[in-house]
């Protein structure tokens, strides 16, 4: 069986979605549509802009929306059984199985990143990946550490990311380290992604998710915080919502979808990070991008 995987905020680069935007009028037109959405030239930053401009949430999580529905439209769905998107890259799942539609999504995710970045704004706040401990050990030590702490993503079998207050974070890398991580390292975002901190921008979310038309899904989608199939949209509501504060869990979701049946996953968007995730969370099955 065959899985599409969408990429999340990490995945960005300049120049990203240019060939796309050439290759097609139909994918030129869509791409086009989302400036007239968002109100702003947002394929400007993406095919010219900066790093630093790519960095900012509000630019990211939408460029890479609109990057990966674009290469969706290219390879038309791929006949696939199954998707499952990594953090912000359950939005564009949910345009490959139906429930959303292409204007509906990037509103949501424009939104999103908005109410993010104002969470952000409030608490100094920080992730860290940690490398080389056993998921329980870190779980564990999280638990112990006094201030906010706690595991975002899994990634695949040693590498997990914490997100919290900053000075928790900081704390937490030094017992990981001496409870024999290989690494504990800060990452370059401005907020605690996927943890209590999240909570003001959950129901910002939450509102405007509410106010948004979900279709039944056409195929099932895999997601974060449940890590099983799911077609019903009052159910795929619900855990986008609890996403936002809630773990990120793409190795359970990525060991079911196998257990269901997938042998073949294909990153739908820009980078490759997720085939090598996948790869780690089981050698034997089949990775490939979508273009």
């Amino acid at each position: 069986m065959k899985a599409l995987v969408f990429p999340g905020q990490g995945s960005q680069f300049v120049g990203m979605g240019k060939e796309l935007y050439d290759s097609r009028k139909d994918i030129k037109d869509l791409m086009e549509y989302a400036n007239e959405i968002l109100g702003f030239d947002i394929l400007s930053l993406m095919f010219n802009g900066t790093d630093e401009d790519l960095k900012k949430t509000e630019v990211t999580q939408p460029s890479i929306f609109i990057h990966s529905v674009a290469a969706l439209k290219a390879v038309n769905g791929l006949g696939a059984e199954m998707v499952a998107g990594h953090s912000l890259g359950e939005f564009s799942a949910l345009v490959a199985n139906g429930v959303l539609s292409f204007d509906d999504g990037l509103k949501l995710v424009s939104e999103r990143a908005k109410a993010m970045q104002e969470a952000c704004d409030i608490n100094p706040s920080s992730m860290a990946a940690i490398l080389g401990l056993d998921d329980t050990k870190v779980e564990e030590i999280c638990s112990q550490i006094s201030g906010i702490v706690v595991p975002a993503n899994y990634n695949c079998p040693g590498q997990l990311v914490i997100s919290g207050e900053t000075a928790a974070v900081e704390e937490a890398c030094i017992k990981l380290k001496e409870a024999g991580a290989k690494r504990a390292l800060l990452l370059p975002v401005n907020g605690a992604f996927h943890s209590p901190l999240m909570q003001p921008a959950q129901e910002r979310l939450a509102a405007a998710i509410e106010n948004t038309k979900f279709r039944k899904a056409t195929i099932p989608v895999y997601q974060n915080i449940t890590t099983t199939a799911v077609i019903n949209p009052e159910e795929i509501k619900q855990n986008l919502i609890a996403q936002l504060t809630g773990p990120v869990k793409w190795t359970q979701s990525v060991q079911n979808m196998i257990k269901d049946g997938a042998s073949n996953f294909v990153e739908v968007g820009p980078g490759k990070t997720l085939q090598g995730l996948i790869k780690k969370i089981d050698p034997s099955v089949d990775v490939a991008s979508a273009i």
